[in-house]
C-alpha cells in the first residue's frame, strides 16, 4: 500500500506534540510494509534543517518539503479582515509549494492521502486535481476551539475581539472542509463529539496519541524527590497562559511548603518573562536536550492548562513514564484516566496546592498513581496497535 502523509511542519526529530504523533504514525506504518511519502511544509516559525536528519525512519520515506514563510504580517492580517479567508489557515498556503506537490502527485499513484492537521487542507483541491487515492483527514486539534477559548480567557478588550473573529474564521473553514474527506480521524473521544456537532457526516473514528514503549525506560534511582516539572513547547499560547496562571496564583504558596521542594521549568521557545520567575526554587531550564531524561529525573508533572483542544501528548509521555501528574480537567481533556487513580485533577488554585501537598507528604501516593497511569498508557496508546488499527481501515477504504 502507497500512503502520503502532507504535515504543516517537519516531523523530524520528534521532540514536541504534532511531530510524535505524525512520527509514531510514520513508524508504525513503516513496520507494517506501508511504502510511505512525506510531504512537508517547512515553516518559518519551526523551521528544521533537512540536510541535519538522522534518524532510521527518516531513510526509510520518500520525503519531501517546501518552506514557506507563515510570521505574522500586520498589514496581511489587516487586509485578510475584508477577506472570507482564515488568516490562520491562510499563511501555509503556498503556489509554489503547490506546484512541487503536484510533482510528487504525477511522479506517484497513491492509495490514501492523509492531511495531519487543518493547516494542510488548503492543498486539498491540488491532491482531488491530480489523485484517485482515497482522503483522510485527521484533527490534531478542533482548531477553532483553542482560539475560542483564547478568546475567553482574554481580559484585553481589542485583542479578545479579534481572537473572537479569528477563532469564528477558523470554525467556518473547518466546518466547511470536513465533509470533503472519505475518512475523518479525531484524536480523542471529545474532539469526535465536537466534529459531529459542526456536521461531520463522513466517516469519523478515533485514533489517540500513539508512543513508542521502548523508548520510555524508567529509571526511579535518578528521580530526585521532592520535584515538581513542566514541559511543554512555550510558543504555543495555552502553554503560556497556563504556566503564567500556575507561577503567579499558586507557585508563591507551594513554595513556602518546603526549602528543598524543586520546580523546574523546561521547553522550546522559552520566553524571556518566565526566566524573570527564577529562584533558588524554581529552575528554568529553556529547551532541554532529551525530554524523557528530564521526565525521568523529576517526580510530579504539572500541567495547568486553561484553553485548548485535542490530546496534550506530554500527559502521555508522563504517564508512559509513570510520573504522577497532576492536570485541569481541560489538560487530561480526551484522555481515559481517572482522578486519583492515574492522575489527579486540579482546577483552582486550591485543589493544585491540595494535591501536591499530598504527593509531597504521601510519596506513596505518587508513586502509586505513576504506576497506573504507565498502565493506562500501555492499554490505550501502544504504537503498533493504533498503527494495525489504522492500516486496516485504510484497507477498508481502498476496496470500496
Amino acid at each position: 500500500m502507497k500512503v502520503l502523509l502532507l504535515c504543516h511542519r517537519v516531523p523530524f526529530p520528534p521532540n514536541s506534540g504534532y511531530p510524535i504523533v505524525v512520527y509514531n504514525t510514520i513508524k508504525g506504518l513503516l513496520d507494517l510494509g506501508v511504502e510511505l511519502t512525506l510531504f512537508s511544509l517547512n515553516n518559518s516559525k519551526q523551521y528544521v534543517d533537512v540536510d541535519d536528519i538522522y534518524d532510521p525512519v527518516f531513510e526509510k520515506i520518500n520525503f519531501h518539503s517546501f518552506t514557506v514563510d507563515i510570521e505574522v504580517n500586520v498589514w496581511d492580517a489587516f487586509v485578510n479582515i475584508f477577506s472570507n479567508q482564515s488568516y490562520n489557515v491562510s499563511r501555509y498556503h503556498d503556489h509554489d509549494a503547490e506546484k512541487v506537490l503536484e510533482n510528487v502527485l504525477r511522479e506517484q499513484e497513491f492509495d490514501v492521502v492523509q492531511f495531519e492537521g487543518l493547516f494542510v487542507v488548503p492543498y486539498l483541491d491540488t491532491v482531488k486535481a491530480h489523485s484517485k487515492a482515497k482522503l483522510v483527514y485527521r484533527a490534531h486539534h478542533i482548531e477553532h476551539d483553542v482560539w475560542e477559548r483564547l478568546a475567553q480567557g482574554e481580559r484585553f478588550t481589542p485583542r479578545r475581539t479579534y481572537l473572537e473573529f479569528l477563532s469564528r474564521r477558523l470554525k467556518a473553514y473547518e466546518t466547511e472542509q470536513i465533509n470533503r474527506f472519505h475518512q475523518v480521524f479525531a484524536i480523542s473521544n471529545p474532539d469526535r463529539q465536537k466534529l459531529l456537532l459542526m456536521g461531520c457526516q463522513t466517516r469519523l473514528d478515533v485514533f489517540p496519541v500513539a508512543l513508542d514503549f521502548s523508548k520510555y525506560k524508567i529509571d526511579t534511582s535518578k528521580t530526585s524527590f521532592p520535584t515538581l516539572f513542566h514541559l511543554g513547547a512555550m510558543d504555543w499560547r495555552p502553554n503560556k497562559e497556563g504556566l503564567e496562571w500556575f507561577l503567579d496564583e499558586i507557585w508563591p504558596d507551594i513554595e513556602e511548603l518546603s526549602g528543598e521542594l524543586r520546580f523546574y521549568i523546561a521547553g522550546k521557545n522559552m520566553q524571556k518573562q518566565f526566566f524573570e520567575y527564577d529562584s533558588d526554587n524554581l529552575i528554568v531550564e529553556g529547551e532541554v536536550f532529551d525530554a524523557v531524561d528530564f521526565i525521568n529525573s523529576k517526580a510530579i508533572m504539572i500541567v495547568p492548562l486553561l484553553s485548548g483542544s485535542g490530546m496534550r501528548v506530554k500527559i502521555i509521555e508522563g504517564m508512559a513514564m509513570q510520573k504522577c501528574i497532576i492536570a485541569t480537567t481541560m489538560a487530561a481533556e480526551g484522555i481515559d484516566c481517572k482522578h486519583g487513580k492515574d492522575i489527579l485533577i486540579a482546577d483552582t488554585a486550591d485543589e493544585f496546592y491540595r494535591s501536591i501537598l499530598k504527593c509531597i507528604t504521601q510519596p506513596n501516593k505518587w508513586q502509586e498513581i505513576g504506576k497506573n497511569a504507565r498502565k493506562t498508557a500501555e492499554k490505550h496508546h501502544e504504537i503498533n496497535a493504533n498503527a494495525k488499527r489504522m492500516f486496516d481501515i485504510y484497507q477498508e477504504l481502498t476496496v470500496v
